[in-house]
């Protein structure tokens, strides 16, 4: 149930992201639903293997590169996902850190 409720808290973010960043587009919620269930199954299983194969560059730029790495993860959603479009890297970057930070207020709230 947490889970679900987590999908929808992500579809929700991604459409209102979507309404706030010019380069990014989704058609509609089940779309954003598949956005939501890409990125999670992109997190699980795509981001462990590059976080490993980026450690030496992480570490010399004290992390900042895992930034770059939750973009490529969203790349990968929008080549997944028909219905949903980034523009470019720099839409990407800025709705991964978005996204980071909302899910990070919005579920910390929603646990208390």
């Amino acid at each position: 149930m947490k889970f679900l409720m987590n999908l929808v808290l992500t579809a929700i973010l991604v459409i209102l992201l979507s309404y706030l960043l010019p380069g990014v587009a989704v058609e509609g919620f089940f779309t954003a639903l598949w956005v939501a269930l890409a990125l999670s199954v992109l997190n699980f299983i795509v981001k462990p293997i590059l976080v490993i194969l980026t450690f030496p560059i992480t570490v010399l730029t004290l992390g900042i590169f895992l930034l770059f790495v939750n973009a490529f993860i969203i790349l990968m959603a929008d080549w997944l996902v028909s219905g949903f479009v980034v523009d470019n890297a720099w839409y990407a970057l800025i709705f991964a850190i978005l996204l980071a930070i909302a899910r990070s207020l919005l579920i910390k709230t929603n646990e208390e």
